[in-house]
């Protein structure tokens, strides 16, 4: 398929999936966060003609990747007459919580910045909810679904995944096809999560090119380095384990 059908079929899928709801949604709200997926997303939501609201959310955000997402909500609301950019800054709100959390022990870096996700996932819903709007996802089908490298109940808590059966290379040639701009397309992927900048590579130790080769090919040389990635995920992927019963409870007495 070609980046212009793909693009055109997550238009008529987001189209038909409000059309058919039984309160169709009035705006779609799109976290943006100076990456490809976020601005190739945020775009697609500006061509079905929706209300398309891009929200850009820093937390103590290092001043490059701030800058690419307010040079994308600036490209996209200059573009589409349906697009505007909304700029909330949280780091005050995200520092009185992990004040507080220190001040109990509950300290865990690695738990802190999945927070600032889950502070991003709050501020999104409460948007939409003052707006009638659906939370657009941004997660693709190697990061999101192939190794599972996103926040649960964080950019994992979404209403829609126009991209989740999208490959990274997928996402860039729509992103080229879309005329995105070139500091983005060029950008080193990242979570933004981090104070230090580490880059998706970082925490991953391979490449999305990578990720996708051994996704496609099981004799791949980093296909074990894939899957092992994968299985420490899994849990977001899965359902909620939940505790079944067969049979009725009898809490008679005999």
């Amino acid at each position: 398929m070609s980046p212009q059908n793909r693009i055109n079929h997550i238009k008529t899928w987001i189209t038909s999936y409000i059309s058919e709801m039984d309160s169709p949604a009035n705006c779609l709200v799109v976290g943006v966060s100076g990456g490809i997926d976020s601005a190739v997303v945020s775009t697609i939501c500006a061509e079905t003609g929706f209300k398309t609201l891009a929200v850009s959310m820093p937390i103590m955000q290092r001043p490059e990747l701030h800058d690419l997402s307010i040079a994308h909500t600036n490209w996209l609301t200059n573009k589409y007459k349906n697009a505007f950019k909304v700029e909330i800054d949280l780091t005050r709100g995200y520092i009185g919580w992990e004040d507080i959390m220190r001040e109990y022990k509950f300290k865990s870096e690695h738990g802190f910045a999945n927070s600032k996700s889950r502070f991003r996932m709050l501020t999104l819903y409460q948007i939409a909810a003052s707006t009638s709007g659906l939370v657009i996802g941004t997660g693709n089908k190697v990061e999101d679904f192939g190794v599972g490298f996103y926040t649960k109940y964080g950019d994992g808590g979404v209403d829609l995944s126009p991209i989740a059966d999208c490959m990274k290379s997928q996402v860039y040639a729509m992103g080229k096809e879309l005329k995105i701009l070139e500091e983005i397309m060029k950008a080193e992927p990242t979570d933004g999560l981090w104070s230090d900048g580490r880059t998706d590579f970082d925490q991953l130790g391979m490449s999305y090119y990578e990720l996708e080769e051994a996704m496609n090919d099981p004799s791949s040389e980093k296909y074990k380095e894939y899957v092992n990635i994968r299985k420490k995920n899994l849990h977001k992927m899965k359902p909620i384990p939940i505790c079944k019963f067969d049979g009725k409870i009898n809490l008679e007495s005999n």
